[in-house]
């Protein structure tokens, strides 16, 4: 027997010839089979012979050629045999094979073996394999791979990997014939399934099967909290995983949760399958038993996904989700949603049996800035039943049934370069009040422009002076503009009313610096209307009464106006800072920008007509209206007006000492954002010149975390005994300077504890309420369909996992934010206030796997809380349990729902919910 010491250098193989003697044969052949195969090896019993004293000599085998295959020198070039039809045959390997042993590589040749000893490895291509020992036993055509045993009990169990498949057994057999293996006490992981089994047949190079197996998504594989357990297993990697009669145990004790049998598809890439659905019992609506978002899944490409999903009711209500998603990288990226409901109420026959047909449709479409900088198309639809939000039975919805107001809009824009650059839109827009059910739309809105002229511009330098800034521009906007009810959308009487008209405007505008500190800026707008709708108004002879007739037809007016402004910016800064004192407050900046406006609008009296109105007792009156009352852009103004507007914006920041005495520069931070008046005085006018004064501010605080705006209406005018405004100054009849009609302040304030991260489910869950028009606060609740995966963000909860910490309750993480709002009213001595509420929602952990959250509010004008919904997470491991409530208001429901956090095992749940009872 030869020992060679490799003292941790790697042997190579090289294959020079065809025909070598019978031991190097022997030895390529064996691991030839080693590494082509599923390498797995069992214990191997201790080598009786001594180890032999290292030595430093590299174990280096190399294979000679016979010198008869050796071509002859005198060959000539058309030889036959240089010129053989038949192709060569590969050799036997067709790469360099590695191998090293941290104690020794030994070849016995009485043995007819092959030891590597102590973190033995072999490398050829793509394929690994790493263990205590492997031996070839080339007599028998077996391959060994096994731990090493030593008074600590075993280590370096075998290690296989090749690409991406790792398998960890404690040993293995391998036949080099067959190319069959026994496979000893394995350990896999197939795309999120973690395999043991304690004997492991490999059939060929694609089929496992297993005995008494387990197999779980844990975490903690040494002590999983959950196992299912079967008699057999077929194991295809990559494919599939088929099992018998399956039994889940929970700690090792068995439930009664059993399966005849179970199929696991395994694929790297996108899949079409069956959407199992959640189940229930409706009984606040008797509807009965339910199955709700189950459908079937459809993987239709790379770039578009389809998912049709559905819910039934026993008493005959059924629902139709269809969702697709799509995108096409450098491109674009969209989704698009259809829901459908036909609820029933009660059953047939019964006094209380109603029904009602919902519906939704949500599209939403953005355009890469990349594709196409001079053309761009967008969508964001949300358009149904004004009471979609509020009937749908289907959890998805339940935090969005307070939207007031759906809206749309799908836009297209071109731009073409140029001088001048004329750019062109169009848009489709949709606005609808959910309580009036009121529908607004434009069908559609086309708006081109053609970039800024400067006529007397110089071709060099910058423009200078009131000449060479005199600029034009040419705009048009055209609309069809349509009114309708929920009732009549998407009928043909919805088009009845409809106004279209186009407006066609050219300003002509200046600027120039004036006295050096002031901005002056001067400016004439020529404006043309045309439309198509217009009027006929006439008193009937018969019945008295004033008719007003629709006249359908082309017809155009024309209107201009004037208007200049004068403003500049003051700088005022109070230096607190005093020679030998270092005070708190350093500064105070104060920036002003007052400005003045005036404008000019004629009087277009000849677009106005005159009729005669007889009364009841014989005398007559002449009324005046215009044609083009009711169009889509109005009526031109039929009184002169002039006047003059007034402005003053204030912001106001402050120098502080910072805190870290390291720096020497003192800390900026904002006291108001801004502080703006504004009136106007209207020189043309007769009585109540003075426009109200608004006053609107804004600013941050608490390192910017709390918002506050905030604005007031000062009116000059008195009210007489009837509470209406006369022309009159409210001082002088007794009163203040200004009367206070109305104002508003609102605050928002979000704060967080610096390790609180909220986890992917929130995050999804948000933004399946925006889309839904929903807010992005969760002031008004969270979507609780638990059991919809495309909720969840697996990865976000392993990296807040990874950041716990065993002195978690050092730092409680949480989250809480806070929405305030109060509106005074005055208009007519009410002194009321309109509304005031406060709303907030927050979360707590309040344990490393307990969150705690909660949405509400209080009126207090109403003296009442507001939608409240409570929210409990438990993190099981593997296993999450989820529990919301809402405990009062007309959408008092529950929902409880525990189930396995893997997208494998997603259909093993159990759900449980109380719908919202009816309300009539």
């Amino acid at each position: 027997m030869a020992v060679q010491k490799p003292s941790h250098t790697f042997t190579k193989i090289h294959l020079k010839g065809l025909r070598t003697n019978s031991l190097h044969i022997l030895f390529l052949l064996s691991f030839t089979v080693l590494i082509n195969s599923f390498g797995f090896a069992q214990e191997l019993p201790k080598n009786k012979e001594p180890i032999k004293p290292k030595t430093e000599r590299d174990s280096l085998v190399v294979v000679k050629t016979d010198s008869l295959l050796t071509q002859p020198l005198n060959l000539r070039e058309n030889d036959s045999v240089k010129t053989d039809s038949i192709p060569k045959k590969k050799g036997l390997l067709e790469d360099i094979v590695k191998y090293k042993a941290k104690d020794y590589v030994s070849i016995n040749q009485r043995e007819k073996k092959i030891y590597l000893y102590n973190e033995a490895e072999v490398y050829y291509q793509d394929m690994e394999i790493k263990s205590g020992v492997i031996v070839i036993d080339y007599s028998k055509n077996l391959v060994y791979a096994g731990r090493l045993k030593d008074s600590t009990g075993y280590s370096q169990a075998p290690v296989f990997k090749q690409g991406n498949n790792v398998i960890e057994p404690d040993s293995i057999i391998f036949n080099t014939e067959n190319q069959k293996a026994l496979i000893f006490n394995s350990r896999t992981e197939q795309q999120g399934f973690n395999v043991f089994a304690p004997k492991t047949k490999k059939e060929n190079d694609s089929v496992y099967f297993m005995e008494k197996a387990r197999f779980t998504t844990a975490e903690d594989l040494d002590d999983p909290e959950y196992e299912f357990v079967t008699s057999k297993i077929k194991v295809v990697p990559g494919k599939k995983i088929v099992t018998g009669p399956t039994n889940m145990e929970i700690y090792k004790v068995k439930t009664p949760i059993f399966l005849p049998f179970a199929y696991f598809p395994l694929t790297q890439t996108q899949t079409s399958g069956v959407i199992f659905p959640s189940f229930g019992e409706d009984t606040g609506n008797d509807r009965g038993y339910f199955l709700q978002n189950g459908g079937y899944y459809f993987a239709i490409s790379d770039y578009v996904d389809l998912a049709v999903l559905g819910d039934y009711y026993t008493n005959g209500s059924y629902g139709l989700r269809i969702e697709s998603n799509y995108a096409l990288r450098y491109r674009f990226r969209g989704n698009f949603s259809f829901r459908y409901e036909n609820l029933l109420n009660s059953e047939r026959g019964f006094p209380d049996f109603s029904k009602s047909t919902i519906y939704n449709i949500r599209w939403s479409h953005s355009q890469d800035a990349k594709a196409n900088p001079n053309s761009r198309f967008s969508a964001s639809v949300n358009l149904g039943s004004s009471r979609y939000f509020q009937q749908s039975i289907n959890q998805l919805n339940a935090s969005n049934f307070l939207n007031n107001t759906l809206s749309s809009s799908v836009s297209y824009s071109k731009t073409f370069q140029g001088e001048p650059q004329v750019n062109l839109n169009l848009t489709a827009t949709h606005q609808q009040n959910t309580q009036t059910e009121q529908v607004n739309l434009t069908l559609p809105t086309l708006q081109a422009s053609v970039s800024r002229i400067f006529p007397f511009e110089p071709k060099t330098g910058t423009k200078k002076g009131i000449i060479q800034n005199i600029n034009l521009q040419y705009n048009v906007r055209g609309e069809n503009r349509i009114q309708t009810t929920d009732s009549l959308f998407f009928k043909k009487e919805m088009f009845d009313d409809a106004r279209i008209g186009m407006q066609h405007s050219i300003p002509l505008s200046t600027n120039f610096k004036l006295f050096k500190y002031f901005s002056m800026s001067a400016s004439a707008n020529f404006q043309e209307t045309w439309t198509l709708n217009t009027i006929d108004r006439f008193q009937d002879p018969n019945s008295l009464e004033i008719v007003t007739v629709d006249r359908n037809g082309f017809d155009s007016f024309r209107t201009y106006n004037f208007s200049a402004s004068l403003g500049t910016t003051i700088y005022g800064m109070f230096d607190f800072k005093k020679e030998g004192k270092d005070p708190k407050i350093q500064a105070i900046r104060h920036v002003m920008r007052p400005s003045i406006s005036y404008n000019i609008n004629p009087a277009f009296d000849r677009y106005y007509e005159t009729y005669e109105v007889v009364d009841a007792d014989g005398m007559t009156s002449d009324q005046v209206f215009s044609r083009f009352e009711g169009s889509l852009f109005g009526a031109p103004n039929r009184n002169f007006s002039s006047s003059v507007g007034l402005s003053l914006g204030n912001n106001f920041e402050a120098k502080v000492r910072d805190k870290d005495s390291t720096k020497t520069e003192p800390k900026k931070i904002v006291l108001l954002n801004n502080l703006n008046f504004s009136t106007a005085y209207n020189i043309s006018g007769d009585s109540l010149q003075w426009s109200p004064l608004r006053v609107t501010g804004g600013t941050q605080i608490l390192n910017k975390k709390m918002s506050i705006n905030f604005g007031a209406t000062l009116d000059p005018y008195a009210l007489d005994n009837n509470n209406n405004k006369i022309d009159r100054f409210n001082i002088d009849n007794g009163g203040s300077l200004f009367r206070l009609t109305s104002a508003n302040m609102n605050i928002s304030y979000s704060l967080s504890s610096d390790n609180f991260e909220s986890g992917g489910r929130e995050d999804a869950a948000i933004a399946e309420s925006l889309r839904s028009g929903g807010r992005a606060d969760d002031l008004f609740g969270k979507p609780q369909d638990f059991a919809d995966q495309r909720l969840t963000d697996d990865d976000k909860d392993e990296n807040k996992k990874e950041k716990e910490s065993e002195l978690f309750n050092y730092k409680i993480p949480w989250s809480l934010r806070l929405a305030y709002a109060v509106n005074y009213a005055n208009t007519r001595r009410q002194n009321e206030i309109s509304s005031h509420s406060l709303m907030f929602s927050g979360d707590i952990d309040i344990s490393p796997r307990w969150t705690v959250g909660a949405s509400s509010g209080y009126d207090f004008k109403n003296k009442g809380f507001t939608y409240t919904q409570l929210r409990f997470e438990r993190d099981l491991l593997s296993w999450r349990m989820n529990f919301s409530w809402i405990p009062f208001s007309d959408r008092s429901s529950w929902n409880f729902f525990i189930g396995i956090k893997s997208s494998l095992l997603k259909d093993l749940k159990y759900d449980k919910r109380r719908q919202p009872d009816r309300q009539l």
